[in-house]
């Protein structure tokens, strides 16, 4: 095996994860109206519900010869639609509406069917299901107290048409008596729609609110990560552009020492002096920080990406340490510089950190075609429940703040995020309790995904200089 440890620390955790706003058990109000609709869908959406029901109506009066009261019916529609055009002529359509005024235009909506459903035969109208979509609509894009609002004057409405409604004329017979049991079936079936269908909708349009959220965190951590792996190169950079300017300064800050005559003046292009040559120093140790693009910077030894791994985490009351092992007599591969997989790895350390009880170990394996990435404590291990949904944002068991050692809130967004960047890079991960006590974590890539491309000129990091063979 070959093999390498590096271990015993004890000082503070860094920060390996991102803040995010709690969500605790629901969403803050602010997103739930997230997929908010601009005015101008309702108006559209409203011309088609009264296409329809114009439709409807003519072809129960003029086709099926049913008795309606065609002019009221008429006059109903006509007033949602003045309305609507006044929404989409007069108002800007394009400018998103507060709850409130959303709620408004479900409520006419509401109104405007019970209107036509109360001159049409009531609750045994079958069109009384339409009664479901404004509320549906509610659920999926308003507030709850707005939701259950426009529920229960939907609910309202379907019982005040079993109560109270005109009878519909049928063509030649009487009309057919409907039991008022089943009408009353016919009212428990709309208000149940309405509730089963607008908690489909509200469960939904949160989680969907829920796994954006979790998803833009994402892109914000990679989006950290890449930049602070491209310092590297900027310091660099800097220090290059930097470095003539300086020098310049510095030879004609000798010169004005030089010719300068005994006193304050001297001293000052002394000082001055001295200052340019503290900054060219300065940017000279930058410069040993090799370019984000070039050779060095891009790979890593396996040990080099270990040591990085629970570097943070160093120092603390835990013992953490590191193994880089593979078949004997075989050299560890170069691996490509990921800040994802970094801070990924990193995070699942910093989580085993916090529930270990006096130890946490990262094994970094590599055979012929793949590398492995495990990391394992001697903690309690993930219960059945939080095992079965790891990985899926908004899963946690961590205490909110006391109880963890990094003192982070659980906000259960770690893990998600950690292992959406791994399996982007083509990472294989797994959540596991091992044998023994205790959890385990590991991503496993191919090798050909994770290896640096050789490097040109035959050039090596030296990563055998550290690692020995038994």
């Amino acid at each position: 095996m070959a093999s390498t440890a590096q271990s015993n620390s004890r000082s503070s955790v860094s920060d390996a994860s991102i803040a995010a706003p709690s969500l605790g058990d629901g969403l803050p109000e602010e997103l739930i109206a997230h997929g908010r609709l601009s005015l101008n869908v309702l108006v559209g959406m409203r011309w088609v519900a009264l296409s329809s029901e114009s439709t409807a109506l003519l072809a129960a009066v003029f086709w099926l010869h049913i008795g309606l009261p065609l002019g009221v019916c008429a006059g109903v529609i006509a007033i949602a639609a003045a309305y609507n055009l006044f929404l989409g002529v007069v108002r800007s359509p394009r400018a998103p509406p507060r709850d409130d005024g959303l709620a408004w235009q479900l409520g006419f909506d509401i109104l405007e069917l019970s209107a036509l459903l109360f001159v049409t035969g009531g609750i045994t109208n079958p069109f009384c299901v339409l009664l479901i979509a404004p509320v549906t609509l509610a659920a999926a894009t308003l507030r709850g107290r707005y939701t259950l609002a426009l529920g229960g004057a939907a609910c309202a409405a379907a019982v005040g048409l079993t109560l109270w409604s005109l009878p519909v004329v049928w063509p030649g017979h009487a009309p057919p008596a409907v039991p008022e049991l089943y009408s009353w079936m016919m009212t428990a079936a709309t208000i149940t729609g309405i509730i089963v269908t607008a908690g489909y909708a509200w469960r939904a349009s949160a989680e969907a609110t829920r796994m954006e959220l979790a998803l833009n965190v994402t892109q914000t951590v990679l989006a950290r990560e890449q930049r602070l792996s491209a310092l590297g190169g900027l310091a660099a950079a800097a220090a290059h552009e930097l470095g003539t300017p300086l020098a310049t300064i510095s030879i004609v800050a000798r010169e004005l020492a030089n010719d300068a005559p005994e006193g304050a003046l001297r001293e000052d292009a002394e000082l001055l002096v001295s200052q340019a040559e503290r900054c060219r120093e300065i940017l000279r140790r930058l410069t040993e920080t090799p370019e984000a693009d070039d050779v060095v910077h891009s790979r890593m030894t396996l040990l080099q990406f270990a040591n990085e791994v629970i570097e943070p985490h160093i120092h603390t009351e835990v013992r953490v340490e590191a193994l880089v092992a593979g078949p004997p007599g075989a050299r560890p591969p170069e691996i490509r510089r990921m800040p994802e997989v970094l801070h990924s790895m990193t995070t699942f350390v910093e989580n085993a950190v916090d529930f270990a009880r006096s130890e946490v170990l990262v094994r970094v394996r590599f055979d012929d075609d793949t590398v492995s990435v495990e990391v394992r404590d001697d903690g309690p291990g993930f219960s059945s429940d939080i095992l079965a949904r790891l990985g899926q944002p908004y899963v946690t068991s961590r205490p909110s703040g006391e109880g963890s050692r990094s003192g982070h809130v659980g906000m259960g967004l770690g893990f998600f995020i950690a292992k959406t960047l791994l399996e982007k890079t083509g990472a294989m991960v797994d959540f596991n309790n091992a044998r023994g006590g205790g959890a385990s974590i590991s991503a496993r890539w191919p090798r050909a995904i994770i290896e640096a491309e050789p490097a040109p000129g035959g050039f090596e990091m030296g990563a055998f200089d550290h690692v020995s063979h038994q």
